[in-house]
């Protein structure tokens, strides 16, 4: 069953629909959305599991798909653009290949259509690892996160996620279920046989290696008119590392629609 996913929005213009990765929440894409706000009505949304939206058995690509739809219908939208970053990169090829007459052109940023198997999983075991009863600061979490996680700014983002009520602490995303989930997560389940005919720009960081040379043919199988470009001295979270660039590309392509 679908959930009620939480959103915000602003501006107004033909709808976009943001969707973070994971980990991730609307907020991420704050700074994206006041740029593109002038031109568009930019919906980011809380994917299941993650931000505000609720907690819910299951992370399928199908389920955030169903979710994702249903927030198009109680918005009475009947066709956007979307744009998605890594995990949601894949929640908006899945909804642009379920339902396509749904989405009038597809951005996805940093992934592609495969399976990604153990890239979170030292990220994930560092999480569960931190024993949030025993935690006594923010600072210390993010001493006892440092051993395994040595990046300063991925640190900080998986942060973001940490709670304080009443001097305890805790997470914001629904963990287990996530660590529960996190096959389907690295997954891609699409058949072969489907396929989105609509104009795709694959935006890559090219100091990362999520999108590779070798990605192109299964991109194209599924994305015909897809076209795939690399931004400079960005590597996974490009629209944290080069905004101005970012934000200049995904205005060239929203644009044209």
């Amino acid at each position: 069953m679908a959930v009620e996913l939480y959103y915000r929005e602003e501006g107004s213009g033909a709808p976009l629909l943001v969707l973070h990765g994971l980990f991730g929440s609307s907020s991420n894409w704050a700074r994206l959305a006041r740029g593109l706000a002038a031109e568009f009505r930019v919906i980011c949304a809380d994917l299941r599991n993650h931000g505000r939206s609720p907690h819910a058995a299951g992370m399928s690509y199908p389920q955030m798909a169903a979710d994702v739809v249903a927030l198009l219908d109680r918005l009475r939208l009947d066709r956007v653009a979307l744009l998605g970053h890594s995990m949601g990169g894949k929640v908006a090829m899945q909804v642009a290949l379920n339902q396509p007459e749904r989405v009038s052109r597809l951005l996805v940023a940093d992934i592609a259509p495969r399976a990604y198997r153990g890239n979170q999983a030292i990220v994930l075991e560092a999480l569960e690892a931190l024993h949030l009863d025993s935690l006594a600061s923010r600072r210390e979490a993010d001493e006892r996160l440092a051993a395994q996680v040595p990046e300063t700014g991925v640190r900080a983002f998986l942060l973001t996620n940490l709670t304080q009520e009443q001097g305890r602490f805790g997470w914001r995303i629904n963990l287990p279920e996530i660590i529960d989930g996190i096959e389907a997560i690295e997954a891609f389940p699409v058949s072969a046989g489907a396929g989105y005919p609509g104009p795709v720009q694959f935006l890559a960081g090219a100091l990362s290696d999520y999108v590779r040379d070798d990605d192109l043919p299964g991109i194209r199988a599924l994305f015909p008119r897809a076209e795939v470009a690399w931004l400079e001295q960005a590597g996974h979270w490009l629209h944290a590392e080069q905004p101005a660039a970012f934000l200049a590309a995904a205005r060239r392509f929203l644009a044209a629609g």
